[in-house]
């Protein structure tokens, strides 16, 4: 079975075919510009591939309810116009075939259920680090929704003691994303973080930042897996900072073998890299149609 998969980011869109062990056989980019620019884009891309589902992980906040009558509209997203756009039934007009739609994160996390780095496990997280922070959340083997969905970006920071900084959030300031997205590392430091060296006091704030979300979700949640992606986390030298700092919040408490020596396999990169997203949507698909 061929499906298909859009990976619908804040920055830019990826669109890919692929089969059921999760390979993808062709893959497109193109810049996230206005939706009526965009999705002429995605459905020019699918209309000769013969896809039997397509899947649809998506910047949010969007409406996961099927009873909904916004079912499958992007909602509150301050992205130029995109706020309550109706994304899932402007593809479904034009293709019979059944719809995967979720966060672009949630689908990030069940392609790492599937086939990375939390394959064999029916737990895990996936955090994505990059123009805004998003947590994917994945619980006795299935994708968590509730009231919405999972907006692990926003949560409330306890202040590092020596960080200054107002924040870049719109609506909440000094949140998760508002401290440590990619904009918040340029905004705090006046240059891009790519530009910052590897010893720079910004990544010690960064993880602290990070390290008091993952605490609390190990806490409330209790994964089997978090998994940091995102192109903040390109900068490898994070992830030691993060592993030191979310002992330090933990100090034992919590008794796992995983979380002991080091949380090296505990708190890990994605096992699919930056293909993790474009996988997960291609399971949306998958899963759609009942494979």
């Amino acid at each position: 079975m061929i499906a298909g998969a859009v990976e619908a980011g804040g920055t830019k869109f990826v669109c890919g075919i692929g089969n059921e062990q999760g390979e993808i056989i062709d893959r497109v980019s193109f810049p996230t510009e206005r939706p009526e620019i965009t999705l002429p884009r995605v459905i020019e891309y699918f209309r000769d591939k013969k896809v039997e589902a397509i899947g649809i992980g998506t910047f949010g906040p969007i409406d996961l309810n099927p009873s909904s009558p916004h079912y499958g509209h992007v909602t509150t997203t301050p992205k130029e116009g995109w706020g309550h756009y109706p994304f899932l039934p402007t593809l479904r007009k034009e293709f019979d075939v059944p719809f995967g739609w979720d966060t672009d994160v949630n689908a990030a996390a069940l392609g790492e259920a599937v086939w990375g780095a939390a394959q064999g496990l029916d737990s895990c997280l996936y955090y994505t680090v990059g123009t805004g922070i998003g947590v994917g959340v994945y619980m006795e083997g299935r994708l968590v929704h509730g009231l919405v969905h999972p907006e692990g970006g926003h949560v409330l920071t306890r202040r590092h003691p020596e960080d200054r900084f107002e924040g870049v959030c719109p609506y909440h300031g000094d949140c998760l994303e508002g401290m440590a997205a990619g904009p918040a590392l340029e905004k705090r430091w006046g240059v891009e973080g790519t530009e910052l060296p590897e010893d720079h006091p910004a990544w010690e704030i960064e993880a602290f930042y990070l390290a008091q979300s993952i605490a609390n979700a190990v806490l409330t949640l209790s994964p089997k897996k978090i998994i940091l992606g995102g192109g903040v986390m390109h900068q490898s030298q994070l992830f030691p900072l993060i592993r030191r700092e979310v002992a330090r919040n933990l100090n034992g408490y919590v008794n796992a073998p995983e979380l002991s020596g080091g949380l090296d396999s505990f708190i890990v990169p994605p096992g699919l890299g930056d293909n993790a997203g474009l996988a997960g949507s291609l399971a949306l698909g998958l899963r759609a149609a009942g494979r």
